[in-house]
């Protein structure tokens, strides 16, 4: 079933620091209802490249993945709840809600950031420095989202497109902490505060004839963008349409065998014979080529050599 019918009316719920509570609040009353939940992160791309020798590419891949997120802060989180059938909460009204979360941590006159990443993200409307001054504190959003009712919670099921990035920022949130020095750590941590996980990259390699980017996979499947790309909520939304007309399409019964797997890295449930080769891993949003020179960089304004790399999959 769709999620959305044709000309339905979105309302992407801006969050901001002085209104955090009262939509957690409302978010902890819809999880049993709504336990389908979509996620999507933006954050200022890829700035480091780890130096050494790596037992193979998904120790490498991961490596990656913790120096940027140790290093870099999360800019805006998107999520869009709903239920068995597909439908999004409206709390009565003509209007499907979505949420848009707006972090304040992140300064570009102060932080790290890939240049080409951070325009891009302008270019697509998020204002930094109302970000600055009105944002959230990510503190507290990782202290309601603890008792939120959508981690740590087996009746939840998270909804993603290649979100090694995102759930890295989200467990650095959650736990106040860098992320751990191995995957098996990561994975550990992943199991618990998120126990079931659908990343669509991964069910994409069951459906023969699809392949590409998030926004490609949108076009193969005739879903229908509601908002602006590269902005968290709109993006949280087309993960959450995408993945409801995939599996209509695609699967019959449960996914619960395809559940855990995060696309690019080795864990429990993924086959380690078969790592994603480095060009998979870093298919960015844009689907440009990836350049495989490795290289560590500490300047404060980067310009990325994949060009914009707001989240593996766009």
């Amino acid at each position: 079933m769709s999620l959305l019918s044709k000309g339905a009316s979105i309302q992407i719920r801006e969050v901001w620091n002085d209104n955090l509570e009262e939509e957690f609040a409302l978010i902890r009353g819809l999880v049993d209802d709504f336990p389908y939940i979509a996620m999507d992160t933006e954050f200022p791309g890829i700035v480091l490249r780890p130096v050494g020798n790596f037992k193979n590419s998904n120790d490498y891949h991961y490596q990656t993945l913790k120096d940027n997120v140790d290093m870099l802060k999360l800019i805006q989180l998107g999520l869009t709840l709903s239920d068995d059938q597909g439908n999004l909460p409206t709390f009565g009204t003509d209007k499907h809600c979505v949420w848009q979360f707006n972090f304040r941590e992140f300064n570009v006159n102060d932080d790290v950031f890939a240049n080409d990443s951070v325009e891009l993200l302008r270019q697509s409307g998020i204002d930094f420095k109302k970000n600055n001054e009105r944002g959230i504190d990510s503190q507290r959003f990782g202290e309601l989202l603890m008792s939120s009712g959508i981690v740590l919670n087996g009746g939840v099921y998270w909804v993603t497109f290649h979100s090694g990035y995102d759930f890295g920022y989200l467990l650095k949130v959650l736990t106040c902490q860098n992320l751990p020095d191995t995957q098996t750590g990561f994975f550990s941590l992943i199991n618990l505060y998120f126990p079931t996980i659908f990343d669509i990259k991964h069910l994409m390699k069951f459906c023969n004839s699809l392949h590409g980017g998030l926004n490609k996979l949108a076009e193969l499947l005739e879903v229908e963008r509601i908002g602006v790309c590269h902005q968290a909520g709109s993006d949280s939304l087309l993960t959450a349409c995408t993945f409801r007309k995939l599996k209509d399409n695609f699967f019959s019964g449960s996914l619960e065998k395809y559940a855990g797997v995060l696309y690019g890295l080795a864990n429990a449930n993924s086959d380690p014979g078969h790592a994603a080769p480095f060009v998979e891993f870093f298919a960015l949003r844009s689907e440009q080529p990836v350049s495989a020179n490795i290289s560590k960089i500490s300047k404060r304004n980067v310009t990325d050599e994949k060009g914009p790399s707001l989240g593996f999959g766009m």
